[in-house]
């Protein structure tokens, strides 16, 4: 009787060394294709705000929400844009959450998330509203400049497609507002830097975040959706008067070396 012929034990190391460089090889391209499947998910998420803001705006004289405060006449000072959006969104909270960003960070602080973790409030959510897109009367709150509000009231403007009205971002503050970028803000030291309850300037660092391989998704004012550099953040027209060839852009003479390490190998605009 013969013996059946085994495989050596040289013959399986090398099985053993193919499949580890095959899983080498395909793991990276695998994670790289499910980064990219939450990345269109994300923006279907968007494009369904993209028909709910217009819904309400025509519901309401072709007028969006007000939301500063009540002294200004914003009959809506303290509830909020998402109480405001419930009848369009009902129940649909999925909607609020970028798959990118659905896990509950531990010890996360108060309604701060983070490029990976949803921020907290009456609902949790990855994505936030524009600031200045309400509408308020065009007055200064504070003797300071950079409190002067001359917010997007219609959807009807030159530009809108360029024009944020929700994003991707780390701080929604309960669902009243997403972020400010108040003159030449600079940009992030560090990637997730400042994210919390932040003033001034670094509210920008909200949505200065690397969730979508060095882009976040937004919904634009014409309703359109596309992906936005993170150095591109800085040419975007935030609120009417806001320059959008700032120094942080190219027309602005920023230079690559310019920006912080982490944003350097990022596409300039």
């Amino acid at each position: 009787m013969g013996r059946e012929k085994a495989f050596t034990l040289v013959e399986l190391l090398v099985v053993i060394a193919v499949i580890a460089l095959l899983m080498a090889i395909l793991l990276p391209v695998l994670g790289r294709v499910k980064r990219q499947a939450k990345a269109v998910v994300c923006q279907s998420n968007l494009r369904q705000w993209g028909l709910w803001f217009p819904m309400y705006t025509e519901d309401n004289d072709d007028k969006f929400f007000g939301g500063w405060n009540s002294r200004v006449g914003a009959p809506l000072s303290r509830s909020g844009w998402i109480t405001v959006m419930r009848p369009y969104f009902k129940d649909s909270n999925d909607v609020l959450l970028c798959p990118m960003a659905v896990k509950r960070r531990m010890g996360s602080l108060g309604s701060s998330g983070s490029t990976f973790s949803p921020w907290e409030g009456s609902v949790r959510g990855s994505y936030g509203l524009n600031c200045y897109v309400r509408n308020d009367p065009d007055v200064a709150r504070h003797s300071a400049p950079a409190w002067h509000i001359p917010c997007w009231k219609t959807p009807f403007v030159k530009g809108a497609n360029n024009v944020p009205v929700f994003m991707d971002c780390a701080v929604s503050r309960f669902g009243r507002y997403m972020t400010v970028p108040y003159g030449p803000a600079a940009p992030p030291s560090h990637e997730g830097s400042r994210i919390g309850f932040d003033g001034g300037s670094a509210r920008l660092h909200r949505v200065c975040i690397n969730r979508h391989d060095g882009y976040v998704n937004g919904l634009f004012m014409d309703w359109t959706v596309r992906k936005v550099g993170l150095k591109e953040l800085w040419t975007l027209k935030w609120q009417r008067d806001v320059n959008t060839a700032g120094p942080w852009t190219r027309a602005g003479g920023v230079k690559p070396e310019d920006w912080p390490e982490w944003m350097r190998k990022f596409k300039d605009y």
